[in-house]
C-alpha cells in the first residue's frame, strides 16, 4: 500500500481520536509513533493489520472506519479540490468518477488508486463500481461519495452493497446511489482558482 494511503489512515485516526488513541494503536500493530513516510510503499498486509488494532482499540468495526476515513478523505482541501475539479455540481462530479483514477496519477504515477466504473441503471439509480488492489476501497469510496453529496448540498441515498451479491463481479464492491436532489442545501463555497490550503 502507499504511503500516502497508510498516512491519511494515521491522520484520521489521530485527528478523530487523539495522539494517544494513534500512540496506543501503533504499538498494538508493532509500528513507530512517528507512523509512514508518505512516499514509501509498505505491504498491504501492514495495512490490514492497522486496521484491525483500531478497529479493537476503538471498538468500532473496520466497515465504520474505512467509510468514515473516506468521509475524512474528502473533507482534506487537496483531495476536496480533486474531487471538485470534476464538476459544478453533484451530477457532473458523479459522471467524473471513472477520471478519478487517472487523475490521480498524474499527480503520483505510482499511486494505486481504485478503478472507477459507473452505469445508470433503468430505474435511475447510479451503480458505482469500485475495483481495486485491496478489498475495502468500496467503503471508502462510499464515504467520498457521501461527504461530497453534503459537500454540493445534494440529497442522496449512497447504499454499499455486499461484495458477495450474485450480480457483484469477485473482487468487485458496488455503490447504489439515488440522488434525490442536487440543489436541497447550500453546498460549501468552493473556488476552482483558490489557494490549496489544508482544512
Amino acid at each position: 500500500m502507499h504511503g500516502l494511503i497508510n498516512r491519511a489512515l494515521q491522520s484520521f485516526l489521530t485527528l478523530n481520536y487523539g495522539p494517544a488513541a494513534w500512540s496506543d494503536i501503533a504499538r498494538d500493530t508493532g509500528l513507530s509513533p512517528d507512523g509512514f513516510e508518505a512516499m514509501l510503499h509498505y505491504p498491504d498486509s501492514v495495512t490490514e493489520t492497522l486496521l484491525a488494532a483500531a478497529s479493537r482499540r476503538l471498538d468500532k468495526s473496520q466497515d465504520t472506519l474505512l467509510e468514515d476515513l473516506g468521509a475524512h478523505l474528502a473533507s482534506l482541501e487537496p483531495v476536496r479540490r480533486l474531487l471538485r475539479f470534476g464538476g459544478g455540481d453533484y451530477w457532473e462530479f458523479l459522471m467524473s468518477l471513472e477520471e478519478l483514477q487517472g487523475r490521480g496519477q498524474m499527480a503520483l504515477p505510482d499511486l494505486r488508486l481504485p478503478e472507477l466504473a459507473l452505469n445508470i441503471e433503468e430505474n435511475g439509480l447510479i451503480r458505482l463500481r469500485v475495483r481495486g488492489d485491496y478489498l475495502g476501497w468500496g467503503l471508502v469510496m462510499t464515504g467520498l461519495v457521501r461527504a461530497m453529496a453534503d459537500d454540493y448540498g445534494s440529497l442522496a441515498l449512497i447504499e454499499p452493497l455486499d461484495p458477495q451479491a450474485a450480480d457483484t463481479p469477485a473482487g468487485a464492491e458496488d455503490i447504489l446511489v439515488t440522488l434525490l436532489d442536487t440543489a436541497f442545501a447550500e453546498g460549501r463555497t468552493f473556488d476552482l482558482a483558490g489557494p490549496m490550503e489544508d482544512a
